[in-house]
């Protein structure tokens, strides 16, 4: 009798068996797909957070511009009159930089801070850990989308405040302002993910929002220079990474800063600010390989 061990196998219409299809066409099981960057993937998620947001642009954009635009309405009227000056300009020049950089960071926290919790409560984290993402490229896409909203917030900040009598946004340093907002942004978007990782519910969201990142945020020297503090309150101010990302983008306008007394302290804290963002960013890349909250 014949041999009818690979019966099973029958040539194709090309005469090659299927096994050995396979075997030429796909990888070893466990083998990776994509040895580089999944461009492609990092693309489709990015575009994703971002229509998610500007879907509804009046909530993510425009809402929080006229929000923060209240606080430059409201502080000029009550401390801007009668021709105040700080750091050698009238008040609403001085407050208007501040504020532009503090909704931009405050819109970027919000931003990361909502899809892994919305997944995690709906149920649909599973369209974020299945793609063929790294931790990495997962990490990328979400922060990029966050800095995307947080970029429009403050252009829109910026041309609302453009139109408020005696606000000057001419740059003195167009690199203290790119620097500084980009890493304030990506340092916001980095703990708004991570605390989207963490939290369980959107209480626990609204609880970092509301005792950690708007109290750090206001007592920053938005409005205030933080000479005029007594000397323990200026060392627990230069102890606030907000600090340095408003006074930093100030400088940036105006040319002057409350960091020090020469444009190396401001430099100093550029590079600073960098590493930080460097370290946050490990630690999440970290917490997102460990699964930690979200897989399981």
């Amino acid at each position: 009798m014949p041999d009818q061990t690979n019966s099973t196998e029958l040539p194709t219409s090309d005469g090659i068996a299927p096994a050995a299809i396979s075997a030429r066409h796909f990888p070893a099981k466990g083998e990776a797909l994509i040895h580089q960057v999944n461009w492609e993937g990092l693309k489709t998620l990015y575009m994703k957070e971002v229509r998610r947001f500007f879907k509804v642009q009046t909530q993510t954009i425009w809402a929080p511009a006229i929000t923060t635009m209240l606080f430059l309405v409201i502080f000029t009227v009550a401390l801007g009159r009668g021709g105040r000056e700080v750091l050698g300009v009238n008040f609403a020049t001085f407050v208007a930089p501040g504020l532009i950089v503090m909704g931009m960071m405050q819109n970027a926290f919000a931003n990361a801070s909502f899809s892994f919790l919305a997944g995690k409560i709906q149920g649909t984290i599973i369209d974020y850990l299945m793609p063929p993402l790294t931790e990495g490229e997962l990490m990328l896409a979400m922060t990029g989308a966050a800095v995307t909203r947080a970029l429009l917030v403050g252009l829109a900040l910026t041309a609302a405040m453009m139109l408020w009598p005696g606000v000057d946004l001419s740059m003195a340093h167009p690199w203290a302002v790119v620097w500084f907002g980009l890493t304030g942004s990506i340092f916001l978007s980095l703990l708004g993910l991570l605390s989207s990782i963490w939290a369980e519910k959107f209480d626990h969201n609204a609880a970092v929002t509301n005792f950690v990142i708007a109290p750090l945020s206001l007592l920053s020297g938005t409005f205030y220079v933080i000479d005029n503090l007594a000397p323990a309150f200026q060392v627990v101010s230069r102890l606030n990474p907000f600090f340095y990302v408003i006074s930093g983008f100030r400088f940036g306008f105006l040319g002057v800063s409350d960091i020090g007394d020469t444009n190396m302290a401001v430099l100093h804290s550029a590079l600073g600010m960098g590493l930080l963002d460097a370290v946050l960013a490990a630690i999440v890349y970290m917490v997102l390989r460990s699964g930690w909250k979200i897989k399981g």
